[in-house]
């Protein structure tokens, strides 16, 4: 169990889960939870480790050690500065709904948006604009001048206009054709 713990939240991230929450994920009760919990910290209290588990709030969560912040600040620092199609999708999706709070963008996208905003964030193209008064209170996001200067814009009233009547939407057996229909195959 202490496996299928570091997977699930290695793959929520920053979100992290309640006791509460992983029970029901690996369907054990809280006392059981408790205890590998406090085995998967164990293993991440060794000197070799890069990671820790950490209770922030009410939620475990994965986290770096401060140890290597150095290391991560030099990668952040390296990576390259060009977009890749997801950031650019990320990125015309708050530009034109702006602001939009991360669940939103995750509806448009389908796919969740967390480390992308974490890197659009990090590179300076938005920035948290408030808190949305829907429930929980999710941070909503916008775009920044860095954003206009790297796209060439002097205001967002630049960006291309976008035509709905202009964008076919294909149903779900259209999508299901586009994407099984053999070359070749009439039908």
């Amino acid at each position: 169990m202490i496996s299928a713990l570091e997977s699930i939240l290695f793959a929520v991230g920053e979100e992290g889960l309640d006791i509460s929450q992983i029970s029901e994920i690996i369907d054990k009760d809280e006392e059981y939870v408790k205890k590998i919990i406090d085995d998967l910290d164990k293993k991440y209290s060794s000197e070799d480790s890069g990671i820790e588990l950490k209770l922030l709030g009410n939620k475990y969560k994965l986290i770096t050690k401060l140890k290597n912040s150095d290391y991560l600040k030099r990668l952040t620092d390296s990576v390259s500065n060009t977009l890749s199609k997801s950031a650019l999708e990320t990125l015309a999706i708050i530009a034109y709904n702006e602001p939009i709070t991360r669940v939103q963008i995750d509806e448009i996208r389908g796919v969740n948006s967390s480390q992308m905003l974490r890197n659009l964030l990090s590179k300076g193209f938005i920035e948290d604009d408030g808190k949305s008064d829907l429930p929980g209170k999710p941070i909503l996001y916008k775009t920044t001048n860095h954003f206009l200067d790297y796209f060439g814009l002097s205001t967002k009233d630049d960006l291309p206009k976008i035509n709905i009547e202009d964008i076919e939407v294909l149903d779900d057996e259209d999508l299901f054709l586009s994407r099984y229909q053999e070359e070749g195959d009439d039908k």
